[in-house]
């Protein structure tokens, strides 16, 4: 009787576990900023979460730290996945990146915030820059 209730209990678990990732949702995003600097680099700038109809307007900063000579304007457009709220959007997305851009250049990146939700995205740079660093980027809601 105890060993049942046992399994029936996991199955309960293992159900609502599923069911609220079946509930996350893809939206749209576009973001532009602009990054500078000499070894230590900054990043300001804006974008739009797309979710089921409705926009919400994004604030971008970020710090870089390594190789980074230059400014660049960035242009990326795509998906954000595992979005169970707009506020999910929010956090700081880590990467380590490598480029260079002599007036307009590609850009692609998949990044991951703490919350589950992934950025895919690409675009172009437009400027004279050439990085190797490490970079995070906090993207947060404009209240």
């Amino acid at each position: 009787m105890l060993r049942s209730l046992r399994v029936a209990a996991l199955a309960l678990v293992a159900t609502f576990a599923l069911s609220a990732s079946a509930f996350a949702d893809t939206c749209s995003i576009r973001i532009h900023f602009v990054k500078a600097g000499w070894v230590i680099g900054g990043t300001a700038g804006s974008g739009t979460l797309t979710c089921g109809g409705r926009s919400y307007p994004l604030s971008i900063g970020g710090l870089s730290y390594g190789f980074t000579f230059g400014a660049s304007s960035v242009n990326l457009r795509g998906v954000a996945r595992n979005v169970r709220r707009p506020r999910d959007i929010e956090g700081v997305y880590g990467a380590g990146s490598a480029g260079a851009a002599i007036v307009r250049g590609p850009q692609a990146a998949v990044l991951t915030n703490q919350k589950g939700v992934v950025l895919e995205v690409a675009g172009a740079q437009t400027g004279v820059i050439v990085n190797l660093d490490l970079s995070g980027m906090a993207v947060s809601l404009k209240r």
